[in-house]
């Protein structure tokens, strides 16, 4: 199994958002459902699909950012202001995209691209 922040687990819950302050074990079912061609592996481009997925549902209002009031049930003040890069308020899809795949890059403890 690999741990993933609190990002990387917000689409795994049925209401798309985790309540949680730190990392979560993704189970083996979660690996199963991202794990597009069944070779018993997440890569990377696997990943990044269902987080860009994960993003358009977290954004209720449809306007390509998420707001606090989006992911106040997710993220706390200080991690909704860690992910926003910019600090402008919002998390554009580039930083939330670029929060995951890093928390995907930690996870990949091997380095060969693939959470296993």
């Amino acid at each position: 199994m690999r741990k993933l922040v609190l990002l990387s687990v917000l689409v795994f819950c049925p209401a798309g958002l985790a309540v949680a302050q730190q990392a979560a074990t993704m189970n083996q079912g979660q690996m199963d459902a991202l794990d597009r061609n069944k070779d018993g592996a997440v890569d990377r481009s696997e990943y990044e699909a269902f987080m860009t997925t994960a993003f358009a549902n977290l954004d209720k209002n449809k306007d390509g950012n998420l707001t606090p009031d989006e992911t106040k049930q997710a993220l706390n003040a200080q991690q909704f202001a860690a992910t926003d890069a910019n600090s402008d308020g919002k998390i554009t899809r580039a930083e939330f995209l670029d929060r995951v795949m890093a928390d995907f890059k930690t996870a990949d403890r091997s380095g060969d691209g693939n959470l296993k």
